[in-house]
């Protein structure tokens, strides 16, 4: 009788055994449904966006490189005040006041000579014709470039290498954003993604689902300066095997059944 006892006790030991492991295993997987980007839904089809969405307009508290080039060194010296960067120069948060004109509040940026010209609303290409038109009353021969300083997107969350990325194209799109971060991690909700975008109207913030293929229509899909892409975690990541200890858990746990089941 003891016999059959000690026996069915260590099957119904083995047998916990094996449904701790099953369930150690189930917890610390994820299916490819929900990492797979860009799949077809029967879900509501985005609008296209116009393009003009897609053209960053210059904002109060950006930053502009302005460089004024004449074949006169006189006349190029006489507005471009701001020394331009060296190799040996750190461009850090105070190198970039140094060598670029910050909006104002008032949407305006203070140029030696030329006075306040309002920049504010306006595109890259805009500014510079701007600057041509009112440049032309003293130099007929001008070349300007004009360039935003604080061209940059921030990725956080749930990403490989989260961080501030510098933008070198137009119109990245997010998933080429999320690259430069090393993709977004294993257990991150790529149903519930958020942009956080600056707008004249203030702070907008839009959560989408990037597997499903028609976010490529989205007003969304191009990111813009000063964009934060933030990538949510799953609910239950806290208790993935990344996470949480359910192998010391488990060889604790099979350890105790296994010096019973030789004591006994």
């Amino acid at each position: 009788m003891n016999i059959c006892r000690k026996k069915t006790s260590r099957r119904s030991n083995s047998k916990l055994i094996y449904y701790l492991f099953i369930l150690a295993l189930v917890s610390s997987c994820v299916s490819s449904k929900k990492t797979t980007y860009l799949q077809y839904y029967d879900s509501e089809e985005f609008s296209k966006p116009d393009s003009a969405d897609l053209i960053y307009r210059i904002q109060s508290s950006d930053n502009l490189f302005i460089r004024v080039s004449t074949p006169d060194p006189r006349w190029s010296e006489m507005f471009n005040t701001i020394p331009v960067a060296s190799a040996t120069m750190s461009i850090g948060p105070q190198a970039v006041d140094l060598l670029s004109y910050p909006v104002q509040q008032d949407g305006t940026v203070d140029i030696p000579y030329l006075g306040p010209v309002e920049v504010a609303g306006h595109t890259l290409p805009e500014v510079k014709v701007i600057l041509q038109e009112i440049l032309d009353d003293y130099v007929s021969d001008a070349a300007i470039t004009v360039k935003l300083v604080n061209n940059y997107v921030s990725i956080l969350g749930e990403v490989r290498q989260p961080g501030r990325y510098p933008i070198y194209k137009e119109q990245l799109n997010v998933f080429q954003a999320l690259a430069m971060a090393g993709d977004m991690g294993d257990f991150s909700n790529r149903y519930k993604v958020q942009i956080i975008r600056n707008t004249s109207d203030g702070s907008i913030v839009k959560e989408f689902d990037l597997t499903d293929i028609k976010i490529v229509d989205s007003e969304f899909f191009y990111i813009l300066p000063n964009d934060v892409i933030y990538a949510q975690p799953f609910k239950g990541k806290f208790f993935q095997m990344s996470t949480f200890p359910y192998v010391l858990i488990l060889s604790t746990v099979t350890t105790a059944i296994l010096l019973y089941n030789v004591l006994q």
